[in-house]
């Protein structure tokens, strides 16, 4: 039994079973693999529950509510996690960059492995980009605040971010856009950002937030996503790796 975390946001989770389902496609119900999506929606922001720590005594008031936020959102996880566990499932997956900034604390308190989404991408980066490429990554401004991807890929790649203006105009705007239902304006709102980063040549270009792939690719099929030469996508390489670990 596959434990799948979702809620972050509710048509992102719902994007990594579909792309699960798609790639079982043809085959009769039973062989498709058994999964529990928990969609745990009411997880408190995650880019919000990110604060930068300081060892400045003034400052004590503000890394204790920088704290707290982390602690709000490790528990809100951890509840989640508990509850697939105690259903059974073999492993877990969780299909939002952002809150594996919370992973490793997450994983010291749970008994069944974790899936480590930037890490699937960062293998099947390796097999499929020579070693120190250009790479973009279009994310939130919480994981790149965290470094949950530069942490991986900084040794073998040059991981390379819109500018703070396209950041604010263009992905942030295009992940709201996702979880109020607006796909067609997100869409549209993604695109600077990606021609920000064609122009200076980067190789590749990370979806590095659950929602964009649903912005980019919602007008397009299956098989535009998996032939793509530009974009990788988080979602699908999780559920490519999701599958491999419950075959295996």
């Amino acid at each position: 039994m596959i434990g799948i975390l979702g809620g972050m946001g509710t048509q992102a989770g719902l994007d990594f079973c579909n792309k699960l389902a798609i790639l079982n496609r043809g085959k009769i119900d039973q062989e498709y693999p058994l999964f529990i999506l928990y969609n745990k929606s009411n997880i408190p922001g995650r880019p919000e529950s990110i604060g930068v720590q300081t060892k400045n005594l003034s400052n004590k008031s503000s890394n204790n509510t920088s704290k707290k936020k982390y602690n709000d959102v490790l528990k809100s996880l951890l509840h989640g996690c508990k509850l697939l566990e105690k259903n059974k499932c073999k492993f877990i997956v969780i299909p939002c960059n952002t809150a594996h900034y919370w992973l490793d604390d997450l994983q010291k308190k749970i008994n069944i492995p974790i899936v480590n989404m930037p890490k699937e991408v960062f293998k099947f980066t390796k097999k499929n980009c020579k070693k120190n490429s250009k790479i973009g990554l279009l994310a939130t401004e919480g994981t790149l605040k965290t470094g949950v991807y530069d942490k991986i890929f900084n040794k073998d790649y040059n991981l390379v971010n819109p500018s703070q203006n396209l950041q604010k105009k263009s992905v942030n705007k295009a992940i709201k856009l996702v979880k109020m239902g607006n796909v067609k304006a997100a869409a549209k709102a993604i695109q600077p950002a990606i021609n920000e980063l064609t122009k200076i040549k980067c190789r590749k270009i990370i979806l590095g937030c659950t929602e964009l792939p649903i912005a980019i690719f919602a007008f397009k099929s299956f098989n535009n996503i998996r032939s793509s030469k530009i974009f990788l996508d988080p979602n699908l390489i999780l559920a490519h790796s999701t599958m491999a670990k419950h075959r295996g």
